[in-house]
């Protein structure tokens, strides 16, 4: 009994994959000229995209955008101090927006700089400043007439 209940099910199993080729290869038939346009195209895709990949490897795209930082009207800045700290227009620009409370990633997207340059930017003005951290850096700056 258990043979034939066996047997049954490998028919049946047998069937299903016979109906299923043929759905596939009726699928094929009937749908060729899209399918191999499907392959075509991936594979012009891939061509592309190693093909980009080998053109622009090694070579680096550097975007400068100057941006002015607003200081209210009133202030002067002490133009000898920056001198005397030898603090540059960017680490000055650095300088006033984290003095408006502005976060490193948010001083980088207000410059268009990557935020490592922000980090690279603020550790030179902690040195020159001699101080450890923003707060410090602030106070300072506040102090020696450099920012509002």
């Amino acid at each position: 009994m258990y043979k034939k209940i066996i047997l049954y099910g490998v028919v049946l199993g047998l069937l299903i994959i016979g109906l299923k080729f043929a759905e596939y290869r009726f699928l094929i038939r009937s749908n060729s000229f899209e399918i191999y346009g499907g392959l075509i195209a991936i594979l012009f895709t891939v061509v592309g995209i190693w093909g980009g990949s080998k053109y622009i490897k090694g070579k680096e795209v550097t975007v400068i955008k100057e941006v002015m930082v607003n200081a209210p009207a009133e202030f002067a800045v002490n133009e000898n101090n920056l001198k005397h700290f030898n603090i540059s227009k960017r680490e000055h620009d650095v300088l006033i927006l984290m003095a408006q409370g502005l976060s490193n990633q948010e001083v980088a997207d207000k410059l268009f700089v990557s935020l490592n340059t922000i980090k690279t930017h603020s550790s030179k003005l902690f040195e020159k400043l001699n101080v450890q951290r923003r707060t410090q850096a602030v106070q300072e700056a506040k102090k020696l007439g450099l920012v509002p």
